[in-house]
């Protein structure tokens, strides 16, 4: 069962939660797959979602690429969810570390997963840790990035459809590091 562990208000209508669980069980509008350019999902969160949702997932992502070439960091391609229980799956890609700009690719992929569940009309949004795992963005950088990210979208976007994004972390260390960085930003005290 996921577990919020931080909320903090962002606007009148805005939510953004810390929860430590399982992102393939949210119940939300749009779950963000920390994809590769490629959208072939092996392992790592993708995997994790791509078994979960089942082959449609990784057959409507082949069609993506086919149609579209290579996602960019900026505009993240979306499928339908398979089996899971949310609409979309939003591909965010993320960079790999040492790959060069990893900063402003991080924040180009959230910002723009965020543009893109707007589009889609879509009200809540769940993130993994992009980048953290197998493409070595280190969790405290990720984690400043991708909630500052949050923060300025919500600062400057006053008419998002997106009521609730919530960032979900299934082990101990990349929560204790997010957790940490949500506190240095001072997240709970946001009105």
């Amino acid at each position: 069962m996921n577990q919020v562990m931080k909320a903090s208000q962002l606007t009148a209508s805005a939510t953004l939660q810390l929860v430590q669980g399982d992102l393939t069980e949210e119940r939300v509008d749009v779950i963000v797959n920390a994809a590769n350019t490629h959208l072939q999902h092996g392992g790592g969160v993708a995997g994790a979602i791509s078994r979960r949702g089942g082959s449609q997932i990784q057959t409507e992502s082949d069609a993506w690429v086919r149609a579209h070439g290579p996602v960019p960091h900026a505009q993240p391609a979306y499928t339908g969810a398979g089996k899971l229980s949310c609409r979309y799956v939003i591909h965010a890609v993320g960079p790999v570390w040492g790959e060069g700009e990893e900063d402003k690719k991080l924040h180009a992929a959230v910002y723009g997963t965020l543009e893109l569940a707007d589009q889609l009309y879509q009200t809540s949004v769940a993130f993994p840790a992009i980048s953290t795992g197998i493409f070595g963005f280190p969790k405290e950088r990720a984690a400043r990035i991708m909630l500052e990210t949050i923060r300025s979208y919500f600062a400057g976007q006053a008419g998002s459809k997106v009521r609730l994004v919530r960032i979900v972390l299934i082990d101990s260390a990349t929560l204790t590091a997010f957790s940490a960085v949500w506190d240095k930003l001072r997240l709970d005290n946001l009105s």
